[in-house]
């Protein structure tokens, strides 16, 4: 793995468990809370947190596409993921997954035990 997809894998990483807590924090905070209170004035800056993140979320899963060269399932999972309250925390497993396995892999080419 070439350090330009082990970095957007990274980025992605970083930015799959805040996209991943700020809708179920949307949810409990905003919607609930505006409805049993007088606290409405959460939701705008929530909902403007969540969907910054989901697009920011995107923009890297499709930089990861590209440089990782991913099969279409693999990115419509990742895709999925971050559409469930907490599916980005599963997300985040499988990426460090991804990433540690990437540079075991790197690693083992470059000391020419694998011949890629």
């Amino acid at each position: 793995m070439d350090i330009k997809t082990a970095t957007a894998l990274h980025r992605l990483r970083l930015i799959s468990i805040p996209e991943a807590l700020s809708f179920p924090a949307l949810i409990i905070f905003g919607s609930i809370l505006s409805r049993v209170s007088d606290i409405d004035f959460l939701m705008p800056p929530l909902g403007a947190l969540h969907g910054l993140l989901f697009v920011i979320y995107v923009l890297f899963l499709l930089d990861v596409w590209i440089k990782a060269k991913w099969p279409v399932k693999r990115v419509a999972l990742f895709f999925v993921l971050c559409l469930l309250p907490f599916g980005g925390l599963y997300g985040d497993k499988l990426l460090k997954r991804y990433e540690s396995d990437g540079v075991i892999a790197a690693r083992a080419r470059r000391e020419g035990t694998v011949n890629a």
